[in-house]
């Protein structure tokens, strides 16, 4: 009986090392020099279903594996082998974890958002009780798209399957809406009406710290609005607001990020990442 339960295995790692053998002759056959990157084989997941036995979710098990070791060639990510790779995985089996991580930071890391965000919606329809792909994907229409309708959406849908991050993505898609509207006034009300709505406690103490901190925006824009009409000047350094005793103190950011004065106006600084604020 045991026999029976090991035959298969052992075809399917025959099979795979027959596959992997080939793979390597045909890159030893290119030879060095060689442009290696848009000829490279991916086989079709019914293809691989068959070479595995029949066993679509060992195929996709182990063409992770081999993806993540060969996606790389002198440093480089081979994008378009990726892409394709990526997507038979997600064919033969949308719920594999590591496929939806490594296409998220491989493919919508890489340039390939479209491509990235269907394997992560591939991975949120099949992984029902999963936070994550939801939450990459509202981040990433957020960021890349500047669609703040879809982010809300899928942050909505994680927040929905969450159990400690609801508040959190809650939150999340409540700040990148009210960051969008340039009159601080406007965006103060939105802020107070999505906090007489929050849900939990929790929730509503995020939101009355991003209520301090936009209302210390104002008070600093209406300080300036004052100096200005006085002095009939612009203002050019904060300072000017303590000297003229228009402001005793600076207002306190809760959130600890602080307001910073640009291009003749004051804003509300942001958390900024090296090589990732040019994107």
């Amino acid at each position: 009986m045991a026999r029976l339960f090991q035959q298969p295995l052992v075809y399917a790692l025959l099979g795979f090392g027959a596959f992997l053998g080939l793979t390597l002759h045909a890159d030893n056959f290119r030879g060095p020099g060689s442009a290696p990157t848009h000829d490279r084989v991916v086989i079709s997941s019914p293809v691989l279903t068959a070479l595995y036995g029949g066993d679509r979710f060992l195929a996709a098990n182990l063409e992770t594996i081999r993806l993540s070791a060969t996606g790389m060639d002198g440093g480089r990510t081979d994008d378009f082998y990726l892409l394709r790779a990526h997507k038979v995985v997600s064919e033969l089996n949308a719920c594999h974890e590591n496929n939806y991580y490594l296409a998220n930071a491989l493919l919508t890391w890489g340039g390939a958002v479209d491509e990235g965000g269907n394997i992560l919606e591939h991975a949120t329809l099949c992984r029902h009780w999963d936070e994550l792909p939801p939450f990459l994907l509202g981040f990433n229409h957020f960021f890349f798209d500047k669609n703040i309708h879809e982010a809300q959406r899928w942050l909505e849908i994680a927040a929905q399957r969450a159990d400690h991050n609801a508040d959190s993505f809650r939150n999340f898609a409540i700040a990148i809406e009210v960051e969008q509207i340039e009159d601080e006034k406007i965006a103060l009300d939105m802020l107070k009406r999505e906090r007489t709505n929050a849900r939990t406690a929790r929730l509503a103490s995020m939101l009355d710290k991003r209520i301090v901190r936009l209302e210390g925006l104002a008070i600093l824009r209406d300080a300036q609005r004052r100096f200005e009409a006085e002095t009939g000047k612009p203002l050019s350094h904060p300072q000017e607001l303590i000297a003229t005793s228009i402001l005793e103190q600076f207002p306190q950011d809760p959130m600890r990020l602080g307001y910073e004065f640009a291009e003749g106006r004051f804003r509300m600084k942001k958390v900024r990442v090296a090589g990732v604020e040019e994107r």
